[in-house]
């Protein structure tokens, strides 16, 4: 979990995740134009949010995987902006969705026009062809009887067993002289359908009746019985898609994640959300076996979200953990884990942090004084380094800059390494290279430092 810009959080993660990532949910601030009651701004303009969202957009596409998606809620004010530019970044041969969610409680209708009670969901693949995707169902609740009949007559031709089931005046026979009918044997009764409508064939109607989910109304229509799992489409208004749980005024329902998460990816798989809000996604995902990265810039942090995932860890019963089929993977005798929090260095904080030593003008012969830029040099690297002019050597010392900096993740992140083993003295990544932490060779850090 970083606390950090996205967009900086973004490229700085990426030499280390590059097409490592599944799933993407971001819920981005809306742009209303105008203030509102959260904790972050959503007064944008529509070309300084359109920009906002490609520029992040660009380096989100390149962590996904060859089998990842990616989703972006959003609501009227901004769904013609980001359609568009996903078909740009992801390709429109790539979108798979509009997926409709409520908001929450319906609001009262008021004013001259009818109150918007909806967000959409744009899901993108990163490649058509090669998505991971997983049909999600919910159960009914309740048996549900239809009748079998369809609009349109048919004739089907009969199956060879059964042809002595048939009467002679239902028969007829097609171009290639086999038996066909309109009429069906249902549970040992020949049934004709009404005129201009038609039954399933007759092996479907077999099939129905070795599950036992056919059967006469009691004005002896055939009727099938509805299955117990209903396929869910792009609606998705069956429930509010905002929560109030963590007082958080854009928190996003954890049923709505939960779909986008088991459709899109596998247990151990790595989901992101980098405008994570009040940690729904990351929330979700640990809950339902992910792993995850979450990125938040808002103080709200450390307020909300750093809370809401210790609670998670330590069995939070709320929202998807009523469940059933949740409850089997996440309960308190098995809830746990870990993660690790960390904040980013904000380009801000280095402007923060300079300490400036005027320059002269640049040498250029080509340029009169007037024509230059004029630069000033910043220390900030000098501070950091010890220079052993007599044995030749630079002794690095990072505390200079921050106290407590995360080496060996800084290390990771710089070099797109995982880390296999740290001590006190030294971290080892996956390849075997190892860097010594009291003493790293400052051409490795040297853009950290920098600037």
């Amino acid at each position: 979990m970083i606390k950090s810009e996205n967009y900086q959080a973004l490229n700085t993660i990426l030499p280390k995740f590059k097409e490592k990532i599944q799933t993407i949910y971001i819920d981005p601030p809306f742009n209303k134009e105008q203030d509102a009651d959260y904790f972050y701004s959503v007064k944008y303009k529509d070309s300084s949010w359109a920009t906002l969202l490609e520029n992040r957009f660009r380096p989100a596409k390149d962590i996904l995987n060859e089998k990842g998606s990616i989703f972006v809620r959003c609501d009227y004010n901004g769904n013609w902006i980001v359609r568009p530019l996903m078909n740009e970044v992801f390709g429109g041969e790539n979108f798979k969705n509009e997926i409709v969610v409520n908001k929450s409680v319906r609001m009262k209708t008021e004013g001259n026009k009818f109150p918007s009670w909806h967000d959409s969901v744009f899901w993108y693949s990163n490649n058509s062809d090669k998505v991971y995707f997983r049909h999600i169902t919910e159960s009914r609740q309740k048996e549900e009887w239809r009748s079998i009949d369809m609009e349109g007559e048919k004739w089907d031709v009969i199956p060879q067993d059964m042809i002595k089931l048939f009467s002679a005046k239902n028969i007829k026979y097609d171009e290639n002289g086999n038996p066909i009918s309109r009429a069906r044997i249902i549970l040992g009764k020949e049934i004709l359908p009404r005129d201009g409508r038609r039954f399933p064939s007759q092996e479907i109607i077999n099939e129905l009746e070795k599950q036992n989910r056919i059967r006469f109304s009691k004005t002896g229509n055939p009727q099938m019985l509805k299955p117990a799992e209903i396929y869910l489409t792009d609606d998705w208004t069956g429930f509010y898609g905002y929560s109030f749980t963590w007082n958080f005024p854009t928190e996003n329902s954890e049923i709505l994640l939960k779909r986008v998460i088991e459709s899109t990816s596998d247990e151990g798989d790595l989901v992101m959300d980098y405008f994570l809000g009040s940690g729904t996604t990351t929330a979700v995902a640990h809950k339902l076996g992910r792993k995850w990265i979450g990125v938040e810039v808002g103080d709200h942090f450390y307020t909300v979200v750093l809370p809401r995932m210790k609670k998670v860890l330590a069995y939070d019963k709320s929202g998807i953990s009523r469940e059933k089929d949740v409850k089997e993977k996440y309960n308190k005798d098995n809830a746990g884990g870990f993660f690790k929090y960390y904040e980013l260095e904000q380009y801000e904080d280095t402007l923060r942090k300079v300490k400036y030593e005027d320059a002269d003008l640049f040498d250029n012969p080509y340029e009169d004084p007037y024509s230059q830029y004029v630069f000033m040099r910043d220390p900030k690297m000098v501070e950091a380094l010890r220079i052993d002019y007599e044995n030749n050597k630079v002794k690095v010392d990072l505390s200079k800059l921050y106290p407590n900096i995360d080496v060996p993740e800084t290390l990771s992140n710089l070099l797109g390494k995982w880390i296999k083993k740290v001590s006190s003295t030294e971290v080892e990544f996956d390849d075997g290279e190892k860097i010594n932490l009291e003493n790293p060779d400052y051409r490795i850090i040297k853009d950290l430092i920098w600037w």
